[in-house]
């Protein structure tokens, strides 16, 4: 096992005064110290060789693999495991080669001066993250934690809240919390506008509160067609809930969208799970604007889009653990180039209209097993003076777990 050299100390805005023992011990015998400007600041003098983070952060990491076994304090804002600092270390070096000492967390903080139980509230980093992440966690009587970029970033979630319908939802800034300098504003959304500048440095509480016109985008697959910018090619509502239950979308796992249209397979895959990965590949280039768009809009801007035609496209991917094919099915080739990359115990999905493609359907579900599932809907429409329910195409799925 091997000797931890370096310690991780989170820091809050109360400095040394608010550090343990063995805080304080293992700043005052690091020779090498690294942290922001900020922190040194807040910390004060210290006996080690002071280091800020370059850009980008990689360079330092690199560096620090020189002073391997060499006592060395990196310095973080509260808890370093809470969208901190602590997972880039733990993919540069080995969980046994260092101590994490953290301090509260700035949720931890918020949650006790607003008197909100944590479990019950959605926490997330928008620091150095796009606002988008905002807005899958948009939802009547929703509570929000955020961590912030800058004092724009207030601006920026207030305008989505307001653009949603949700511009009286109350937004609590929350500064320098612990420090000498601490401070607590509240106004709502739709007056962010009218409201004096804040520190760069702050967390932002949302009290979310839905207005008479509200847009409502349950994290529950099977958002409104609406949602998305399409040219047709898309995978309708009851559909695509239908597909994503069917795909069964977890933490963490990626899926391949294949014929993705306007990516909303790929997007409510990954608003369906904490950290779920999708690849959307797409061969018309019209549509990969629209993807692109819609991942913004909807809150998943860490999609990867991948242009060109599948197979070919497919080729130098992560292998996946759910596949989606959208478009294709009838094109053997693609299905012989999905099948040996997915994962055992991954889903695969297949949705067909055509006869070419029900046939396709029907022999891949002999040869490899799985289901077979015909879904057919109908949807209300004037009948002249009356009303009727008219029948659309009817869908033939294909569903198949590879085997463990």
């Amino acid at each position: 096992m091997t000797t931890p050299w370096i310690t991780v100390v989170g820091l809050g805005e109360d400095g040394r005064d608010g550090l343990g023992p063995k805080a304080v011990a293992a700043i005052d015998r690091a020779q090498h110290l690294v942290g922001a400007a900020r922190h040194f600041a807040i910390l004060g003098s210290v006996k080690g060789k002071a280091h800020a983070w370059p850009t980008p952060l990689g360079r330092m990491f690199e560096e620090m693999a020189r002073w391997r076994g060499t006592p060395t304090v990196i310095l973080a804002t509260g808890d370093p495991m809470m969208f901190g600092i602590g997972k880039a270390l733990l993919a540069h070096f080995a969980p046994d080669e260092m101590t994490i000492l953290p301090q509260l967390s700035a949720f931890t903080l918020a949650a006790a001066r607003l008197k909100w139980p944590l479990q019950h509230v959605d926490a997330v980093s928008l620091h150095g993250r796009p606002p988008c992440l905002i807005e899958p966690l948009i939802a009547p009587g929703n509570r929000i934690i955020a961590l912030t970029n800058d004092r724009t970033t207030i601006a920026e979630v207030a305008r989505r809240l307001s653009r949603r319908g949700f511009g009286g939802s109350r937004l609590t800034v929350l500064e320098h919390m612990s420090g000498k300098a601490e401070r607590v504003t509240r106004f709502l959304a739709e007056d962010a506008d009218v409201q004096e500048p804040f520190a760069d440095f702050q967390t932002l509480a949302i009290e979310c509160q839905a207005g008479p016109d509200a847009i409502i985008l349950p994290r529950i697959p099977g958002l409104p067609d609406s949602a998305f910018q399409h040219d047709g090619q898309l995978t309708k509502r009851e559909i695509r809930a239908a597909t994503l239950a069917a795909l069964m979308p977890s933490p963490h796992r990626l899926l391949w969208d294949i014929g993705a249209g306007c990516g909303s397979i790929a997007i409510e895959w990954m608003r369906a799970a904490r950290n779920a990965r999708a690849i959307a590949f797409e061969q018309v280039p019209e549509r990969l604007v629209m993807i692109s768009a819609n991942a913004e809009a909807l809150g998943t801007p860490s999609l990867s889009i991948v242009p060109g035609s599948a197979p070919a496209s497919l080729a130098g991917q992560p292998p996946p653990d759910a596949v989606f094919i959208g478009g294709g099915v009838s094109d053997e080739a693609i299905f012989a180039a999905v099948w040996p990359r997915l994962t055992a115990g991954g889903m695969l999905v297949a949705n067909t209209v055509t006869l070419e493609g029900n046939a396709r359907l029907t022999a891949l579900q002999q040869s490899h097993g799985g289901d077979l599932i015909g879904i057919d809907l109908a949807y209300l429409e004037p009948l002249g003076s009356r009303r009727g329910l008219r029948p659309r195409l009817p869908i033939l799925q294909w569903r198949v777990q590879k085997p463990w």
